[in-house]
C-alpha cells in the first residue's frame, strides 16, 4: 500500500513537472531564436547600409570632376581708336579650356586661346590691310546643365588677358609691324548647345561675345601715337566637351 501511494505520488509529480519542463524548454527556445533573429536583423541592416554607401560612392565616382573644352568660331568686331578712325576686323578664333566642376552645375575654367584678326581700314598714314594675332588666357565661371539625357547647355562668364604676338599693317607702299604692343584685359560671355555623340563626348554649336576693357598702346618708334581696343567681338562656331 505504501509502495502504491509512493508510486502514485511520483506519477502525479511527474505529470505536473513534465508540462512545466516542456513550457520552459519552448520559452528558452523562443528566447534563443529571438536573440538569433535580432542578431540576423542587425547583420542585414549593416549589410544594407554598407551596400547603399558603396552604390553611392560608385555614383560619385562616375560624376566627372574635370572637363576638357575646345571651341572655335568665326566672327567680327570693331577696332576702336582714340585718335584714328575706327574700322572692322574679321575674327577666326579658337580656345582650349580645362574646366573643374565645383558641383553638378557650376565650375571654374582656364586655358589658352588664339585669335586671328584681319581686315581693311585707314588712318593718318593711309589705307591699309591689317593682320593681328592675339594670345588669350581666360578665367571663367562655368555653368553646365542637362536639358535631357542627350542634350546639355554649357555657358561661361568671366575675364581674359591677351597680348599681341603678331601685328602687321600693309600700306600701299610699305608694311609696318608691331605698331601696337603689350597686354590688355577684357570680359566675355559664352553659350553652347551640345549633343552627346558618344559616352562622355559632346559636340554642338557655340556663341562667344567679348569686349576689351583696357587698351593697347602704340610703340614709340612708329609714325602714329594712339591707343585702341576691340569692342563687340561676336563669333559663332563649334564646341566639343570631353568629360574625364
Amino acid at each position: 500500500m505504501q509502495k502504491y501511494l509512493a508510486r502514485s505520488s511520483t506519477e502525479k509529480t511527474s505529470l505536473i513537472t513534465c508540462p512545466t519542463f516542456h513550457i520552459l524548454t519552448v520559452v528558452q527556445h523562443l528566447t534563443k531564436n529571438r536573440k538569433s533573429m535580432k542578431k540576423s536583423n542587425y547583420i542585414l541592416l549593416f549589410a544594407f547600409f554598407l551596400t547603399f554607401n558603396l552604390i553611392k560612392a560608385q555614383d560619385e565616382v562616375k560624376e566627372s570632376k574635370f572637363n576638357i573644352i575646345g571651341y572655335g568660331g568665326i566672327g567680327y568686331g570693331i577696332v576702336e581708336n582714340d585718335n584714328e578712325p575706327n574700322y572692322n576686323l574679321n575674327s577666326n578664333s579658337g580656345e582650349i579650356l580645362f574646366n573643374y566642376n565645383l558641383n553638378q552645375k557650376f565650375g571654374i575654367a582656364t586655358g589658352i586661346g588664339i585669335n586671328e584678326l584681319s581686315g581693311n581700314g585707314f588712318n593718318s598714314i593711309g589705307n591699309f590691310y591689317h593682320e593681328r594675332s592675339l594670345l588669350k588666357i581666360p578665367l571663367l565661371f562655368t555653368l553646365n546643365s542637362n536639358l535631357s539625357d542627350d542634350f546639355k547647355i554649357f555657358a561661361n562668364l568671366g575675364f581674359f588677358g591677351q597680348t599681341i604676338i603678331k601685328d602687321e599693317y600693309q600700306f600701299i607702299n610699305s608694311t609696318q609691324k608691331d605698331i601696337y604692343e603689350g597686354w590688355n584685359f577684357g570680359a566675355q560671355i559664352g553659350l553652347g548647345f551640345l549633343y552627346e555623340i558618344f559616352d562622355n563626348y559632346y559636340a554642338g554649336i557655340n556663341y562667344i561675345g567679348q569686349s576689351d576693357l583696357s587698351k593697347f598702346e602704340t610703340n614709340n618708334n612708329v609714325g602714329i601715337n594712339d591707343e585702341q581696343k576691340m569692342k563687340n567681338l561676336n563669333s559663332v562656331g563649334i564646341i566639343l566637351i570631353i568629360e574625364l
